[in-house]
Parts: C-alpha cells; structure tokens; sequence
C-alpha cells in the first residue's frame, strides 16, 4: 500500500469519527447545556466578620490575639485606653454621692420643719391658753373694780365717805380696763388672726400652716434633686457602656484570619480592626427552571464532598435568580434558546472534617424526590 492510499483511509477514518462523534453528542446530551444542568457542585465558603469599635476612637492598648487563633464568642479580642473615661465616670460618682447627701440633707430639714410646726403649734396653743386664763382673771379684776367703782360712787353721793376715795375707785376701774384690752390683744397677736371657737385643738393659726406649707414645699426641692441625680445617673450608665465598648469582643465562635491594627495604633471609629471567620458555612449551587420548582427556602439537603464523598447536610437559606452569568448560553447547534439559571445557596452544621475551600456537590435525585 502506497502512502496516498494510506493517508486517503487515515483521512476517511478520521472523518467517520467526527460523524460518529456528533451522532454521539446529539443523542447522549452531552452537550454544555447538559452537562452544565448536571453538574450541581459549589465551594464551601465560611462567613467573614470585620470587626470594629463601633463609635469610638483610641489608642489601642491590648491586643489579645493573633491570626490563626480560635476564639469563643465573647473573647477579649482587643482593648482601647479607658484613662479619660474612667475619669469621666469617678467624677459622676462623686457628683451622684453628692446629690445624694444633698437629698437627705434636703429630707432631713423637710422634717425638722415638719416637727417644728408641730412643736410650734403645741406651744401657741399652750400660750393662748394661758392667754385666755390672763384675759379671764383680767376681766375678773376688772368686774372686781366695777363694784368697787359703784359701791364708792354711791356713798359718795350719800356722803358716807371722802370723795378721793372715789377718785381711787375711778383709776382703778380705768386700770382694769385697759389690763383687759391689753390681754385680749394679746390673746387675738397670738391667734394671728384665726377664730377664737373657745375650742383650743380645733383652731387653725395661719402661722402654723405656713409653716407647714414652707416644709411641704421643700418636698418639691427634693424631687427636683432626685431627678438632677436620675440624669447623673443615666450618663454614669452611657459612660459604663461607653467603656465597654472600648473593649472588642468576639460575636461568635470563629478564627482570627486577619489583624489589621497593632497595639500603639490609634484607632478611627467602626474602621475594621480584626477580620474573623465564623462557623457559618454555605456553599452555592445553581439550578435550572425544571429543578427550582421543586426546592423552597428550608429545605433539607444532602450534599456530598467531592473529595472523599463525605455526607454534609445543610438547609436552603436562599433560594433566587441567578446573575445572568450563570444562565445556561445556547450552545447547541440547534439554536436552543438561553436556559434561565437559579441560584441556592445552602448552610451547613459545622462538621468534623469538612472545612471552607472544600466542594460539594448536590445529586439530581435531591431535586425529584421532592
């Protein structure tokens, strides 16, 4: 056999292998359309946090951890200098613990005046009682001298006796008279102006219930102090949060990928400081119209590592559109339109052995057993 008649047969065998081919291909649906509708397989990814002082700038003063450490929600990741808000609430304190004594100062003369009103009052009811007795035993004199006044007068007129005893008798019936206006001016001072109802424990001295008003009134000096303290106290609180919050914690179980400030440093309010990968892990998968319509958002699913085809179950968060670049392009030549692609994205329980980096990919049989 020449080497023209050996190329001829290489050259039709050739052809009969791209023919076989295409038959191939056109009925066994190995296309791209089909082989990208079977292939369900994404890389498992771990949610990322990026840390920061949320509102507050310092100078970074503690950093407690390094990269590739694993921390437990709550952790001590960083601290900021606390020297000026220390300051701030020792200096609250102070002014609360003097507000306080203010108040029980405040309270403290509020009753006194309280008692000294009672004691007042028990006292000018003592002295009008008295008074009264002052003006009983003057009016007394004074009926006294009257008598004496009449019984002078008439034997003076019957000429029994000297008329300088009537003189007498007149000055001290004028006596007696101006003792008693006396003592019931006195009695009517110490009444300050109340009715005199004979009845000592009903009487009602204007003196006494301005007194008591005046206490009563120091009541309202003493709420207006409890809620200057109240405010004190709720900026003693924002300080304490204020400070709290100048001490990073971790929000959850996760490592420390990245450290982005260093102890020295100032740091800028809610720029990030630590970046930090949490135990949430999802991976995503994109589905074709057929297959979406079978899946809802809370959903179990069973996925396989590709590696090692370990079982990962997980739970459909996410189940929407696709970006456009995922839709299946047409491809096949006969000029089968675009296939709308979906996106799922699925959430894994962390699990021993399977890490973020890993693939996973989902079998068909997950979409029509449903």
């Amino acid at each position: 056999m020449n080497s023209k008649e050996k190329a001829k047969k290489v050259g039709l065998l050739f052809i009969a292998l791209l023919i076989i081919g295409g038959i191939a291909l056109m009925y066994t649906g190995n296309d791209a359309i089909v082989q990208g509708a079977s292939k369900k397989e994404g890389i498992l990814t771990a949610e990322q946090v990026k840390m920061s002082f949320d509102s507050f700038s310092g100078r970074l003063i503690n950093e407690a951890v390094k990269e590739g450490d694993f921390v437990k929600k709550g952790d001590i990741i960083m601290e900021l200098d606390s020297t000026d808000t220390d300051l701030a609430i020792e200096k609250l304190k102070a002014q609360i613990a003097q507000m306080e004594a203010q108040i029980n100062s405040t309270s403290g003369t509020m009753g006194i005046n309280f008692n000294k009103a009672t004691t007042d009052e028990t006292q000018s009811f003592r002295q009008i009682d008295q008074q009264r007795a002052a003006v009983s035993s003057a009016q007394a004199t004074l009926k006294n001298a009257q008598i004496n006044y009449n019984r002078t007068a008439a034997l003076v007129e019957a000429g029994a006796v000297a008329r300088s005893q009537l003189d007498d008798a007149t000055m001290n019936l004028s006596v007696a008279q101006e003792a008693v206006q006396a003592q019931q001016q006195a009695l009517q001072s110490l009444l300050g102006g109340a009715a005199d109802s004979g009845n000592t424990d009903s009487i009602a001295l204007p003196t006494i219930a301005n007194e008591r008003d005046a206490a009563s009134n120091m009541a309202n000096d003493v709420e207006a102090l409890r809620q200057q303290k109240a405010q004190l106290e709720v900026q003693l609180k924002e300080l304490m949060v204020a400070k709290e919050r100048l001490t990073l914690r971790a929000p959850e179980d996760g490592k420390i990928l990245k450290v982005l400030a260093k102890e020295g440093e100032m740091i800028s309010p809610s720029t990030p400081v630590v970046l930090l990968e949490s135990r949430r892990s999802y991976y995503d998968i994109y589905v074709s119209e057929e297959q979406a319509v079978h899946i809802a958002e809370g959903d179990e699913m069973t996925g396989h590592t590709v590696a090692g085809d370990k079982q990962v179950k997980g739970t459909v968060r996410l189940l929407a559109k696709a970006p456009g670049f995922a839709d299946l392009k047409q491809s096949r030549e006969k000029g089968q339109a675009d296939l709308t692609a979906f996106q799922v994205r699925i959430y894994i329980e962390p699990q021993e052995g399977i890490i973020p980096g890993m693939t996973i990919g989902v079998k068909d049989s997950e979409f029509t057993k449903r």
